[in-house]
C-alpha cells in the first residue's frame, strides 16, 4: 500500500513482527564512514572483493590506478559534475566488505528519501515525500537489506534526516523586493524580513505552482508535500529565504535558500508547544527506525531549529527507540555557529552528539600540514570554563570529529579536500589517523582513504560539488577521471589506516582513554610542546592515552622530508625508569616491534623516531 497520511503507517503492527538491534555499549568505540548514497557505489563495478571477499570479475566499471587520472579534460569534468549520477543503496550493501576491512563500525547515510521530481537534489536534502525512498536510490526492501546486512556485519547505520526544511515544494508570488538579475530578468525576490508572504501555490510534479496551496491539496505523492497531513499551509513559516545566515530570528525563520522552512511549534525551551508537523514529521522517522532497524539519526541544520523543538523531537525519539531495546539511540547534531552553541545545545536538547564542523576540522587538516599549533587543537576537547565545572571533561563521546566533509561551509568560497592543496596526499594518513586516535568519535569522509582530491576552481569557486566525487567512476570519478572506480583494498591509505583500526579496535584507552599533548626534547634537557615557529611547525607531535594503568603514545610528524627522532614525556607515576614501550605500529614496518626504553628525564620520558610525514603507537608493556 501506498502510504500517504501518517495515520496509514501501523508503527506496532511493524514493531511486533520484528526483533531490533540494541545500541553499542559506546558509541566512542565507532568508527564513522560519511556517504552520499548517490556517489557512492551504482553496483557494476568490477574486480573489486565483494562482501565476503571474493573479487568480482565480469563487465562493467574497471579499477582505477593512477594512469587514469585526468583522463578527461577539467572542463568536461567540470561539466559532469551536477545532478544524479547513479549511486544506489543496494550499490552501497555490496561494499559492505569493503568498508568492513578498513575498520569501519557505522555508516552515516545522506538522506534518501524522495526528492523533489523537478530538480536533480541528488543529494538528498530536497525532500517531498517523507514516507518514501527516493527511486533513485532504490526502495523501502533495499534500506531493510542494507540495514540487515550491515548489522549481521558489526556495523551499525545512522540516517541523515532532516526535520528543519522540505524540498521546494511550493512557490512564493512575492510583492516587495523589486530585483533585476544579470541577465535582465526581472522579478520580486522574497527574502525574509520578518513578514510572510503569499504562496502561488504547491509545485506539481514540473515545479509549477499549479496546486491550490491547502489542505488536502493533492492525492498525487509526486507533487506538493507528503505525507498528506504536512499539506497544511501551517505547516510553512513562509518569510522567504535567509539573507544573514547569523540573524536570529531570521536563520531560524528563513528558508534554506528554496528549501522551504517547516514551522516547528512556539515557545521557550521547557514550554515548547509543537506543531502539528513537528509531531507529524517526529512521527515518520520513528516508522523508519521500526522498518528499517535504524540505530540512529544525523540531523541537518539543528542551529535553525528551536530549541524546544529540537528537544520535543530528541526526546520523543529516544523514549521510542528504549521500547525497542535501543537504549542508546544516537542522535548526532549538525549544529553550526561555534563550539558555544554546540555544547549549549547538546546541554539544553538531550542531543547526544554534536558534529564537529567549524574549529574541529580546521585544525585537524591544517595540524596535520604543520599549519596550526597542535595545542590550538587538543584544547579544543578541554571545555571546563565552557561547561562550567570545576574540573575538566573530556569531550569522548560528545563531538563527532571529521577533517572533510560534503559542504565544506567553514572554507567559503574556496572549497577543496584534504589532498587538493599544501601536497595533502602526503599527510592524508596522518590526519586519517589523528582523527581516528585521539578524543571524540573519528568519522571518515567517503573517498579520503583513497586520497580524493576534488577542489573548487577560480570560475567555479563556492561550489561544493567538486568535494562529491563518485567513488564508482562514471563520468565524474575521483582525480580528474572517468570510467574507472575506486574500491581499491591495496592502495597504501587504506591499507596503513586498516592497521591503525584494527589496533584501536584492540586498545581500549585508544577509545575511551584520556588524552594529553605530550612536551618533546631534541637532547634530553630542554622540554616543551610542540609548538609553530613563524606560518608552520615542522616537528614530531605526540600525545598519550591513558585509561586507568594503561598508556599508549601516539606520533605524527609534520615534517614532510625528515624522520625526527625526540623524547616524549610520559606519565611520571604509571612508569619506572628501565621499562620499556613497544612499538605497534609504525609506516615505516620495520620500527613494529622495537622497543623504547623509559628514562628518568622530565619526570619519565621515552625517545622516539617517527617517518617522514609518518606516524607511531607505542604501548607500555
Amino acid at each position: 500500500m501506498q502510504l500517504k497520511r501518517i495515520g496509514d503507517v501501523d508503527i506496532p503492527g511493524i514493531v511486533s513482527q520484528r526483533t531490533f538491534t540494541p545500541s553499542p555499549a559506546a558509541w566512542e568505540d565507532q568508527v564513522f564512514y560519511f556517504l552520499m548514497v548517490d556517489r557512492f557505489s551504482d553496483g557494476k563495478e568490477t574486480g573489486y572483493r565483494d562482501n565476503n571477499g571474493v573479487v568480482v570479475s565480469g563487465n562493467g566499471t574497471p579499477l582505477f590506478s593512477l594512469e587514469h587520472a585526468g583522463n578527461i579534460s577539467r572542463e568536461m569534468w567540470v561539466a559532469s559534475a551536477q545532478g544524479w549520477k547513479g549511486g544506489t543503496i543496494k550499490g552501497l550493501t555490496g561494499k559492505l566488505g569493503y568498508l568492513q576491512r578498513m575498520g569501519i563500525t557505522a555508516l552515516w547515510v545522506s538522506p534518501i528519501f524522495q526528492q523533489v521530481a523537478f530538480a536533480e537534489t541528488y543529494h538528498g536534502y530536497g525532500i517531498q515525500n517523507f514516507l518514501s525512498i527516493d527511486p533513485h536510490f532504490g526502495t523501502e526492501q533495499d534500506l531493510v537489506e542494507l540495514v540487515n546486512t550491515a548489522h549481521s556485519m558489526g556495523m551499525y547505520v545512522v540516517l541523515d534526516i532532516i526535520i528543519n526544511h522540505t524540498g521546494n515544494v511550493f512557490s512564493y508570488n512575492p510583492d516587495r523586493y523589486h530585483t533585476t538579475s544579470r541577465d535582465g530578468f526581472s522579478y520580486n525576490d522574497p527574502r525574509w524580513d520578518g513578514k510572510r508572504y503569499d504562496v502561488a501555490g504547491f509545485n506539481d510534479a514540473s515545479g509549477n505552482p499549479t496546486i491550490p496551496f491547502c489542505s488536502g491539496a493533492t492525492q498525487n505523492v509526486k507533487e506538493a508535500v507528503f505525507p498528506l497531513d504536512l499539506q497544511d499551509p501551517a505547516t510553512f513559516t513562509c518569510k522567504g529565504r535567509i539573507e544573514s545566515w547569523d540573524y536570529d530570528p531570521e536563520f531560524r525563520e528563513g528558508d534554506f535558500c528554496d528549501l522551504k522552512d517547516v514551522h516547528h511549534g512556539s515557545g521557550s525551551a521547557d514550554d515548547y508547544k509543537p506543531s502539528s508537523a513537528l509531531k507529524v514529521l517526529t512521527e515518520v522517522y520513528k516508522y523508519w527506525i521500526a522498518l528499517a532497524d535504524i540505530d540512529g539519526f544525523r540531523i541537518d541544520t539543528v542551529k535553525h531549529m528551536d530549541v524546544g523543538a529540537t528537544r520535543y523531537f530528541a526526546s520523543a525519539i529516544h523514549e521510542f527507540a528504549q521500547t525497542l531495546g535501543k537504549e542508546r539511540f544516537f542522535l548526532i547534531g549538525e549544529i553550526t555557529g561555534g563550539r558555544t552553541r554546540a555544547v549549549d545545545t547538546l546541554e539544553e536538547t538531550g542531543l547526544d552528539s554534536a558534529l564537529g564542523i567549524d574549529e574541529i576540522p580546521d585544525k585537524l587538516e591544517y595540524l596535520a600540514k604543520g599549519y596550526r599549533n597542535p595545542s590550538d587543537y587538543f584544547d579544543l576537547f578541554r571545555n571546563s570554563m565552557l561547561l562550567g565545572k570545576e574540573s575538566h571533561t573530556w569531550f569522548r563521546d560528545k563531538v563527532v570529529t571529521v577533517f572533510d566533509d560534503h559542504d565544506q561551509v567553514r572554507k567559503g568560497k574556496w572549497k577543496g579536500r584534504f589532498c587538493a592543496r599544501e601536497e595533502g596526499w602526503k599527510v592524508i594518513l596522518n590526519v586519517l589517523a589523528l582523527n581516528a586516535l585521539t578524543l571524540g568519535i573519528p568519522c571518515v569522509y567517503y573517498g579520503s582513504e583513497q586520497s580524493f582530491n576534488g577542489h573548487a576552481t577560480e570560475e567555479c569557486d563556492g561550489n561544493d560539488v567538486f568535494l562529491r566525487e563518485a567513488m564508482f567512476g562514471g563520468g565524474y570519478g575521483a582525480l580528474e577521471s572517468s570510467g574507472y572506480h575506486f574500491f581499491n583494498e591495496r592502495s597504501n591509505v587504506y591499507v596503513e589506516f586498516a592497521k591503525i583500526l584494527k589496533i584501536r579496535k584492540a586498545e581500549l584507552a585508544l577509545r575511551r582513554g584520556r588524552q594529553y599533548l605530550r612536551e618533546i626534547s631534541g637532547d634530553g634537557i630542554n622540554f616543551g610542546l610542540p609548538k609553530m615557529f613563524g606560518t608552520e611547525i615542522r616537528s614530531v607531535v605526540p600525545w598519550s592515552r591513558i585509561l586507568d594503568r594503561q598508556e599508549l603514545v601516539i606520533a605524527i610528524n609534520t615534517d614532510y622530508h625528515r624522520a625526527l627522532t625526540v623524547w616524549v614525556t610520559i606519565d611520571d607515576d604509571l612508569h619506572h625508569t628501565g621499562s620499556t614501550f613497544s612499538c605497534l605500529y609504525s609506516t615505516c614496518g620495520e620500527q613494529a616491534g622495537s622497543q623504547a626504553v623509559v628514562a628518568a628525564l622530565n619526570g619519565k620520558a621515552i625517545q622516539i623516531t617517527v617517518p617522514a610525514a609518518g606516524c607511531v603507537i607505542y604501548k607500555a608493556e
